[in-house]
């Protein structure tokens, strides 16, 4: 029924509603914008609060990339973002331009670790990052020397287990991100409604996506590299492709040994196909990574291949991967 505008005179025996917005209406309208302006004045408290402890870090030419004070006076960074490897400096959250020294890199999970020269810089506030699910509200931080802090706004898309980077990292958990990570936002954080920080954000390990690196991942690598400034990771010097043989049994055909590498001087061959390691089956070459941890470094792995249609067994002692080495 359509409303009759307020100039109109009563007609009798009609009841006709009178235009215009009800009480009712006006009141939920209220609410709705007022509940709308609180969450939009909570979701900037939250970028101000985690953008304490967000810096950017001067590690390549013409744009900084971002950074995380995640210990006192220890900066994490994308990797890939760091063009040199000295006269760094960073661009703390009061302005201040600090002297920063590489303590060290790790490009299988794209981190970084700067220390910076003595200051009184705080640390970030860690969230749960074991909690992450799809759906998740998230906010992508990063900071640029002439802007402060810039933020955007999205959702987990998606988390799954762990997963081997394509520069052979080892990382946690796999978080998706339908966030859009701006340019110099590679190595800030990702944070949840509260500000507390839940990853290291970087386009630097997926071609086709942004993901966060996790906490847990974060933690474990910063410690590697304050300590010793390197991750281990586990290495054969081995080229592998899978294979099915004719018999129907898979497996990996090795096309490529480093003659001077583990596997060559333990005595495999080109054309040798690996079936087990350990007495666990090898059908791709991911089998043969997991056993390359970096707790694997030292450890003899007991590798069943066939060699000429027979089976031979050969005892591998696992090398420490060569710097530059994938």
């Amino acid at each position: 029924m359509e409303c009759v505008p307020p100039s109109l005179p009563d007609l009798p025996g009609l009841s006709l509603p009178v235009c215009g917005v009800s009480e009712n209406a006006r009141l939920s309208h209220a609410e709705d914008m007022s509940t709308l302006s609180a969450l939009s004045n909570d979701l900037a408290a939250a970028v101000e609060r985690a953008g304490r402890a967000v810096v950017a870090v001067h590690g390549r030419q013409h744009m900084p990339s971002s950074g995380v004070l995640w210990r006192p006076n220890i900066v994490v960074t994308a990797e890939h973002a760091l063009k040199r490897e000295e006269e760094i400096t960073v661009t703390l959250p009061d302005g201040r331009n600090v002297a920063a020294t590489l303590a060290g890199r790790d490009a299988g999970t794209d981190l970084a670790v700067l220390k910076l020269d003595a200051t009184d810089a705080g640390a970030a506030e860690l969230g749960d990052g074991a909690g992450l699910k799809p759906g998740h509200v998230v906010i992508a931080l990063g900071r640029s020397s002439e802007r402060g802090v810039n933020a955007s706004l999205g959702v987990i898309s998606g988390v799954s287990g762990a997963w081997r980077t394509w520069r052979s990292g080892h990382v946690d958990q796999l978080v998706r991100l339908d966030v859009a990570l701006y340019p110099g936002f590679s190595g800030g954080p990702l944070v949840d409604v509260e500000g507390r920080v839940l990853g290291i954000n970087t386009s630097g390990l997926s071609r086709v996506m942004p993901v966060a690196i996790p906490i847990s991942t974060v933690n474990r690598v910063v410690q590697d590299l304050l300590e010793k400034g390197r991750v281990a990771r586990g290495y054969l010097g081995l080229g592998m492709h899978p294979v099915r043989l004719p018999d129907g049994r898979s497996g990996v055909i090795v096309i490529d040994v480093q003659p001077d590498g583990p596997a060559g001087q333990a005595g495999v061959l080109i054309g040798d196909v690996l079936l087990h390691l350990n007495g666990s089956p090898v059908t791709d070459t991911d089998d043969v990574h997991a056993n390359l941890g970096p707790a694997s470094v030292g450890r003899r792995l007991k590798a069943t291949l066939v060699r000429g249609g027979e089976n031979k067994e050969i005892e591998i002692t696992v090398g420490e991967r060569p710097k530059g080495e994938r």
